[in-house]
Protein backbone atom coordinates (compact mmCIF):
# COMPACT_ATOMS: atom_id res chain seq x y z
CA UNK A 1 0.00 0.00 0.00
CA UNK A 2 1.35 3.43 -1.10
CA UNK A 3 1.59 5.79 1.82
CA UNK A 4 1.19 9.37 2.21
CA UNK A 5 2.42 12.07 4.87
CA UNK A 6 0.39 15.23 5.18
CA UNK A 7 2.17 18.11 7.13
CA UNK A 8 0.71 20.80 8.53
CA UNK A 9 2.48 24.75 9.02
CA UNK A 10 2.24 27.81 10.93
CA UNK A 11 -1.08 29.17 12.44
CA UNK A 12 -3.74 27.31 12.26
CA UNK A 13 -7.39 28.67 11.20
CA UNK A 14 -11.25 27.97 11.00
CA UNK A 15 -10.67 25.28 7.72
CA UNK A 16 -7.39 23.67 7.95
CA UNK A 17 -8.84 20.93 9.36
CA UNK A 18 -11.30 20.67 6.51
CA UNK A 19 -8.22 20.61 4.38
CA UNK A 20 -7.09 17.66 6.31
CA UNK A 21 -10.58 16.04 5.84
CA UNK A 22 -10.24 16.10 1.91
CA UNK A 23 -7.00 14.90 2.11
CA UNK A 24 -7.93 11.59 3.99
CA UNK A 25 -11.07 11.12 2.33
CA UNK A 26 -9.76 11.13 -1.01
CA UNK A 27 -6.24 9.03 0.28
CA UNK A 28 -9.39 6.22 1.58
CA UNK A 29 -10.92 6.47 -1.85
CA UNK A 30 -7.54 5.76 -3.75
CA UNK A 31 -6.59 2.73 -0.94
CA UNK A 32 -3.64 5.20 0.12
CA UNK A 33 -2.18 5.18 3.67
CA UNK A 34 -2.69 8.47 5.20
CA UNK A 35 -0.40 10.05 7.96
CA UNK A 36 0.10 13.06 9.90
CA UNK A 37 3.26 14.72 11.25
CA UNK A 38 2.60 15.07 14.36
CA UNK A 39 3.05 18.96 15.30
CA UNK A 40 4.07 20.24 11.68
CA UNK A 41 7.66 19.30 10.06
CA UNK A 42 9.33 18.67 13.40
CA UNK A 43 6.85 15.33 13.55
CA UNK A 44 9.00 14.20 10.36
CA UNK A 45 12.32 15.52 11.88
CA UNK A 46 11.50 13.40 15.01
CA UNK A 47 9.75 10.43 12.89
CA UNK A 48 6.92 11.11 15.13
CA UNK A 49 3.57 10.31 13.23
CA UNK A 50 -0.17 9.46 13.53
CA UNK A 51 -2.18 7.23 11.67
CA UNK A 52 -4.96 8.60 9.83
CA UNK A 53 -6.20 6.27 7.85
CA UNK A 54 -8.16 3.61 10.46
CA UNK A 55 -10.33 7.20 11.94
CA UNK A 56 -14.10 6.70 12.28
CA UNK A 57 -16.41 8.22 9.63
CA UNK A 58 -17.43 10.51 12.70
CA UNK A 59 -14.47 11.21 13.53
CA UNK A 60 -13.67 12.39 10.22
CA UNK A 61 -16.48 14.20 9.30
CA UNK A 62 -15.96 15.94 12.76
CA UNK A 63 -13.09 17.80 11.29
CA UNK A 64 -15.46 20.20 9.34
CA UNK A 65 -16.31 21.81 12.09
CA UNK A 66 -13.10 21.49 14.36
CA UNK A 67 -11.14 24.64 14.42
CA UNK A 68 -6.78 24.72 14.85
CA UNK A 69 -5.16 21.31 13.61
CA UNK A 70 -6.05 17.46 15.01
CA UNK A 71 -2.50 16.74 13.47
CA UNK A 72 -0.66 19.82 15.02
CA UNK A 73 1.63 22.27 13.19
CA UNK A 74 5.23 24.01 13.75
CA UNK A 75 6.83 27.05 13.02
CA UNK A 76 10.14 24.87 12.88
CA UNK A 77 13.13 27.09 11.36
CA UNK A 78 15.28 24.49 8.57
CA UNK A 79 18.68 25.05 6.92
CA UNK A 80 19.20 24.05 4.10
CA UNK A 81 21.35 20.92 4.99
CA UNK A 82 17.83 19.92 6.92
CA UNK A 83 15.97 18.84 3.57
CA UNK A 84 18.53 16.38 3.24
CA UNK A 85 17.63 14.83 6.33
CA UNK A 86 14.13 15.34 6.04
CA UNK A 87 14.67 13.16 2.30
CA UNK A 88 15.93 10.06 4.27
CA UNK A 89 13.51 10.37 7.05
CA UNK A 90 10.41 10.12 4.13
CA UNK A 91 12.96 6.86 2.51
CA UNK A 92 13.30 4.95 5.55
CA UNK A 93 9.64 5.90 6.54
CA UNK A 94 8.48 4.59 2.70
CA UNK A 95 6.72 7.54 1.87
CA UNK A 96 5.08 7.85 -1.64
CA UNK A 97 3.83 11.45 -1.25
CA UNK A 98 3.93 14.56 1.16
CA UNK A 99 1.13 17.57 0.99
CA UNK A 100 1.67 20.39 2.92
CA UNK A 101 -0.90 23.18 3.88
CA UNK A 102 0.30 26.91 4.77
CA UNK A 103 0.78 29.70 3.53
CA UNK A 104 4.46 31.43 2.80
CA UNK A 105 6.88 29.70 4.83
CA UNK A 106 5.16 26.56 4.37
CA UNK A 107 5.02 26.71 0.80
CA UNK A 108 8.89 27.94 0.64
CA UNK A 109 8.89 24.50 2.49
CA UNK A 110 7.50 23.13 0.28
CA UNK A 111 9.48 23.78 -2.88
CA UNK A 112 13.28 23.08 -1.02
CA UNK A 113 11.41 19.64 -0.45
CA UNK A 114 10.52 18.88 -3.93
CA UNK A 115 13.62 19.99 -4.88
CA UNK A 116 15.95 17.91 -2.43
CA UNK A 117 13.38 14.97 -3.12
CA UNK A 118 14.39 15.06 -6.93
CA UNK A 119 17.75 15.84 -6.12
CA UNK A 120 18.30 12.98 -4.16
CA UNK A 121 16.83 10.98 -7.15
CA UNK A 122 13.96 9.27 -5.29
CA UNK A 123 9.97 9.32 -6.76
CA UNK A 124 8.52 10.87 -3.40
CA UNK A 125 6.22 13.86 -5.21
CA UNK A 126 5.56 16.72 -2.75
CA UNK A 127 2.30 19.35 -3.27
CA UNK A 128 1.39 22.04 -1.32
CA UNK A 129 -2.02 23.03 0.16
CA UNK A 130 -2.92 27.28 0.24
CA UNK A 131 -3.69 28.25 4.32
CA UNK A 132 -3.44 31.22 5.38
CA UNK A 133 -5.77 34.31 7.01
CA UNK A 134 -3.71 36.81 5.77
CA UNK A 135 -4.41 36.03 1.69
CA UNK A 136 -0.63 36.88 1.38
CA UNK A 137 0.01 33.65 -1.32
CA UNK A 138 0.66 34.94 -4.70
CA UNK A 139 -0.94 33.78 -7.90
CA UNK A 140 -4.17 33.03 -6.50
CA UNK A 141 -7.49 34.98 -5.92
CA UNK A 142 -7.62 33.73 -2.06
CA UNK A 143 -6.23 30.96 0.55
CA UNK A 144 -8.96 28.48 2.26
CA UNK A 145 -8.93 30.53 5.95
CA UNK A 146 -8.98 33.69 4.44
CA UNK A 147 -12.92 34.40 4.04
CA UNK A 148 -13.89 32.70 7.30
CA UNK A 149 -11.06 35.11 9.12
CA UNK A 150 -12.02 38.02 7.10
CA UNK A 151 -15.90 37.25 7.98
CA UNK A 152 -15.10 37.34 11.38
CA UNK A 153 -13.39 40.51 11.44
CA UNK A 154 -16.74 42.17 9.57
CA UNK A 155 -18.80 40.83 12.22
CA UNK A 156 -16.62 41.86 15.55
CA UNK A 157 -15.83 44.97 14.08
CA UNK A 158 -19.59 45.88 13.73
CA UNK A 159 -20.48 44.42 16.85
CA UNK A 160 -17.59 46.87 18.61
CA UNK A 161 -18.65 49.33 16.79
CA UNK A 162 -21.85 49.44 18.17
CA UNK A 163 -20.55 49.10 21.39
CA UNK A 164 -19.03 52.27 20.80
CA UNK A 165 -21.95 54.62 19.00
CA UNK A 166 -24.06 53.71 21.97
CA UNK A 167 -21.42 55.21 24.58
CA UNK A 168 -19.74 57.57 22.16
CA UNK A 169 -17.04 58.94 24.73
CA UNK A 170 -13.70 57.65 23.80
CA UNK A 171 -11.41 56.22 20.70
CA UNK A 172 -11.27 52.55 20.25
CA UNK A 173 -8.77 50.77 18.69
CA UNK A 174 -8.74 47.62 17.27
CA UNK A 175 -5.72 45.58 16.20
CA UNK A 176 -5.63 43.02 13.88
CA UNK A 177 -3.65 40.13 12.44
CA UNK A 178 -1.15 41.13 9.16
CA UNK A 179 2.62 41.50 9.51
CA UNK A 180 3.16 42.08 5.87
CA UNK A 181 -0.27 42.19 4.00
CA UNK A 182 -3.76 44.14 4.78
CA UNK A 183 -5.82 42.20 3.37
CA UNK A 184 -7.34 40.66 6.40
CA UNK A 185 -7.58 44.59 8.34
CA UNK A 186 -9.39 45.60 5.21
CA UNK A 187 -11.82 43.22 5.71
CA UNK A 188 -13.27 45.84 8.40
CA UNK A 189 -14.53 47.71 5.63
CA UNK A 190 -17.44 45.36 5.15
CA UNK A 191 -18.92 46.09 9.29
CA UNK A 192 -21.38 48.51 7.47
CA UNK A 193 -21.34 47.85 3.79
CA UNK A 194 -24.16 50.35 3.27
CA UNK A 195 -21.66 53.67 4.90
CA UNK A 196 -23.31 54.02 8.06
CA UNK A 197 -21.70 54.42 11.60
CA UNK A 198 -21.31 50.79 11.37
CA UNK A 199 -18.01 50.77 9.60
CA UNK A 200 -15.02 51.89 10.92
CA UNK A 201 -13.52 55.45 10.74
CA UNK A 202 -10.10 55.03 10.11
CA UNK A 203 -8.12 51.74 8.79
CA UNK A 204 -4.43 51.61 8.60
CA UNK A 205 -2.93 48.67 6.55
CA UNK A 206 1.21 47.39 6.19
CA UNK A 207 1.04 48.69 3.01
CA UNK A 208 1.56 52.44 3.66
CA UNK A 209 4.11 53.90 5.81
CA UNK A 210 2.38 55.09 9.06
CA UNK A 211 3.00 58.72 10.18
CA UNK A 212 2.10 59.39 13.86
CA UNK A 213 1.31 62.61 12.89
CA UNK A 214 -1.42 61.86 10.20
CA UNK A 215 -2.95 59.86 12.59
CA UNK A 216 -2.87 61.95 15.42
CA UNK A 217 -4.64 64.52 13.02
CA UNK A 218 -7.21 61.89 11.80
CA UNK A 219 -8.30 60.74 14.71
CA UNK A 220 -8.53 64.71 16.38
CA UNK A 221 -10.66 65.56 13.36
CA UNK A 222 -12.90 62.36 13.73
CA UNK A 223 -13.44 62.78 17.58
CA UNK A 224 -14.52 66.71 17.10
CA UNK A 225 -16.97 66.15 14.90
CA UNK A 226 -19.04 63.32 16.85
CA UNK A 227 -16.94 62.31 19.95
CA UNK A 228 -16.40 58.55 18.76
CA UNK A 229 -13.70 57.25 16.75
CA UNK A 230 -13.32 53.40 15.43
CA UNK A 231 -9.60 52.83 14.67
CA UNK A 232 -8.52 49.66 12.14
CA UNK A 233 -5.41 48.81 12.17
CA UNK A 234 -2.87 45.85 11.12
CA UNK A 235 -0.04 44.48 13.67
CA UNK A 236 2.24 44.95 10.64
CA UNK A 237 2.21 49.20 10.58
CA UNK A 238 5.43 50.82 9.65
CA UNK A 239 7.24 53.57 9.35
CA UNK A 240 8.35 55.00 6.25
CA UNK A 241 12.11 53.78 6.66
CA UNK A 242 10.43 50.44 7.10
CA UNK A 243 11.19 50.13 10.96
CA UNK A 244 8.40 48.46 12.89
CA UNK A 245 6.16 51.83 14.83
CA UNK A 246 6.33 49.93 18.39
CA UNK A 247 9.63 49.22 19.41
CA UNK A 248 10.97 45.96 19.88
CA UNK A 249 10.20 44.18 23.52
CA UNK A 250 12.59 41.22 23.20
CA UNK A 251 14.25 38.84 21.18
CA UNK A 252 14.59 35.17 21.25
CA UNK A 253 17.47 33.69 18.25
CA UNK A 254 16.48 35.64 15.23
CA UNK A 255 12.77 35.82 16.14
CA UNK A 256 12.11 40.01 17.35
CA UNK A 257 9.22 40.29 19.49
CA UNK A 258 7.61 44.13 18.94
CA UNK A 259 5.00 45.35 21.49
CA UNK A 260 0.95 45.46 20.36
CA UNK A 261 0.39 48.38 17.99
CA UNK A 262 -3.02 49.35 19.34
CA UNK A 263 -2.03 49.52 23.14
CA UNK A 264 0.82 51.93 21.70
CA UNK A 265 -1.26 53.90 19.23
CA UNK A 266 -4.11 54.62 22.34
CA UNK A 267 -1.76 55.63 24.84
CA UNK A 268 -0.21 57.92 22.13
CA UNK A 269 -3.86 59.49 21.46
CA UNK A 270 -4.36 59.47 25.67
CA UNK A 271 -0.60 61.24 26.11
CA UNK A 272 -0.60 63.60 22.69
CA UNK A 273 -4.95 64.36 22.75
CA UNK A 274 -5.71 63.90 25.78
CA UNK A 275 -8.69 61.86 24.70
CA UNK A 276 -9.85 58.66 26.66
CA UNK A 277 -9.00 55.91 24.26
CA UNK A 278 -8.75 51.79 24.48
CA UNK A 279 -7.83 48.93 22.48
CA UNK A 280 -8.94 45.72 21.17
CA UNK A 281 -7.37 42.64 20.30
CA UNK A 282 -9.17 39.65 18.52
CA UNK A 283 -5.68 38.09 18.13
CA UNK A 284 -6.26 34.06 17.97
CA UNK A 285 -10.19 34.17 17.87
CA UNK A 286 -10.53 34.89 14.56
CA UNK A 287 -8.35 32.90 13.08
CA UNK A 288 -10.08 29.71 15.03
CA UNK A 289 -13.91 30.98 14.96
CA UNK A 290 -16.11 28.30 13.38
CA UNK A 291 -19.16 30.57 14.11
CA UNK A 292 -17.61 32.04 11.34
CA UNK A 293 -16.65 29.56 9.56
CA UNK A 294 -18.21 30.51 5.75
CA UNK A 295 -19.95 27.61 3.32
CA UNK A 296 -17.37 28.95 0.78
CA UNK A 297 -14.60 28.68 3.03
CA UNK A 298 -15.20 25.19 3.95
CA UNK A 299 -15.95 23.87 0.69
CA UNK A 300 -12.76 24.97 -0.98
CA UNK A 301 -10.62 23.83 1.66
CA UNK A 302 -11.92 20.51 1.15
CA UNK A 303 -11.86 20.77 -2.13
CA UNK A 304 -8.37 21.77 -2.40
CA UNK A 305 -7.09 19.05 -0.46
CA UNK A 306 -8.63 16.47 -2.64
CA UNK A 307 -6.89 17.71 -5.46
CA UNK A 308 -3.59 17.71 -3.68
CA UNK A 309 -4.10 14.03 -3.33
CA UNK A 310 -5.47 13.69 -7.07
CA UNK A 311 -2.34 15.70 -8.61
CA UNK A 312 0.55 14.08 -6.81
CA UNK A 313 -0.94 10.55 -8.10
CA UNK A 314 -0.81 11.36 -11.45
CA UNK A 315 2.71 12.23 -10.80
CA UNK A 316 3.02 16.43 -10.39
CA UNK A 317 5.34 17.63 -7.96
CA UNK A 318 6.50 20.92 -6.75
CA UNK A 319 3.25 22.28 -6.84
CA UNK A 320 0.52 24.11 -4.97
CA UNK A 321 -3.13 24.12 -5.41
CA UNK A 322 -4.37 27.76 -6.22
CA UNK A 323 -7.81 29.26 -6.42
CA UNK A 324 -9.05 31.37 -8.98
CA UNK A 325 -12.41 33.54 -8.87
CA UNK A 326 -14.16 35.81 -11.27
CA UNK A 327 -16.24 37.60 -8.71
CA UNK A 328 -19.17 34.98 -8.87
CA UNK A 329 -19.48 32.22 -6.30
CA UNK A 330 -17.65 30.02 -8.45
CA UNK A 331 -14.04 28.88 -7.52
CA UNK A 332 -10.97 27.63 -10.45
CA UNK A 333 -8.65 25.12 -9.13
CA UNK A 334 -4.89 25.26 -10.97
CA UNK A 335 -1.82 24.03 -10.22
CA UNK A 336 1.18 26.68 -9.88
CA UNK A 337 5.08 26.21 -9.50
CA UNK A 338 5.78 26.43 -6.00
CA UNK A 339 9.08 28.07 -7.37
CA UNK A 340 7.05 30.92 -8.23
CA UNK A 341 5.13 31.85 -4.88
CA UNK A 342 8.29 30.80 -2.83
CA UNK A 343 9.43 33.66 -0.17
CA UNK A 344 7.49 36.30 -2.13
CA UNK A 345 4.20 38.37 -0.11
CA UNK A 346 0.81 39.07 -2.19
CA UNK A 347 -0.06 42.90 -0.96
CA UNK A 348 -3.16 44.61 -1.47
CA UNK A 349 -2.99 46.51 -4.54
CA UNK A 350 -3.25 50.28 -4.33
CA UNK A 351 -6.48 50.90 -5.83
CA UNK A 352 -7.51 48.92 -2.76
CA UNK A 353 -6.22 51.59 -0.55
CA UNK A 354 -7.78 55.18 -0.55
CA UNK A 355 -5.27 58.36 -1.52
CA UNK A 356 -4.66 59.06 2.25
CA UNK A 357 -3.34 56.10 3.70
CA UNK A 358 -6.64 55.78 6.52
CA UNK A 359 -8.93 53.54 4.68
CA UNK A 360 -10.37 51.24 1.73
CA UNK A 361 -11.72 51.58 -1.06
CA UNK A 362 -15.09 50.79 -2.57
CA UNK A 363 -13.25 48.47 -5.31
CA UNK A 364 -12.01 46.11 -2.23
CA UNK A 365 -15.17 45.94 -0.30
CA UNK A 366 -16.71 44.88 -3.76
CA UNK A 367 -14.18 42.21 -4.38
CA UNK A 368 -14.34 40.76 -0.74
CA UNK A 369 -18.35 41.14 -0.33
CA UNK A 370 -18.56 39.04 -3.45
CA UNK A 371 -17.12 35.97 -1.89
CA UNK A 372 -18.96 36.55 1.21
CA UNK A 373 -22.58 36.40 0.34
CA UNK A 374 -23.53 33.41 2.04
CA UNK A 375 -22.74 35.10 5.31
CA UNK A 376 -24.98 37.84 5.89
CA UNK A 377 -24.19 40.43 8.43
CA UNK A 378 -25.61 40.53 12.14
CA UNK A 379 -28.52 42.77 12.75
CA UNK A 380 -28.21 45.77 15.11
CA UNK A 381 -30.13 48.04 15.59
CA UNK A 382 -29.55 52.04 16.88
CA UNK A 383 -32.77 54.79 17.63
CA UNK A 384 -30.20 57.43 18.62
Amino acid sequence: MQRLLVIHGGGPTAVLNSSLYGVITAGQEQQLQVLGARNGIAGLLKNDFIDLSDRSIQEIKALLQSPGTAIGSSRTPLEQEDYFHLVEQLQRNHFDYVVLSGGNGTMTTSHHLAVACKTAGTEIKVLGIPKTIDNDLIGIDHAPGFLSAANYIRQTVREIAADVISLPIHVCIIELMGRDAGWLTAAAALADQVGGRLAPDLIYVPERPFSMTQFLNDVQAIYTQKHEVVVVVAEGLKQATGQPIVPASFQVGRAVYFGEVGYYLAEQVVKQLGIKARSEKPGLAGRASIATQTARDRHEAVTAGQLAVTAVLAGQTDQMVGLLSDNSAETQYQLIPLANIAQQTRQLPEHFINSAGNGITPAYAQWLGARLTDTPLSTIVNFN
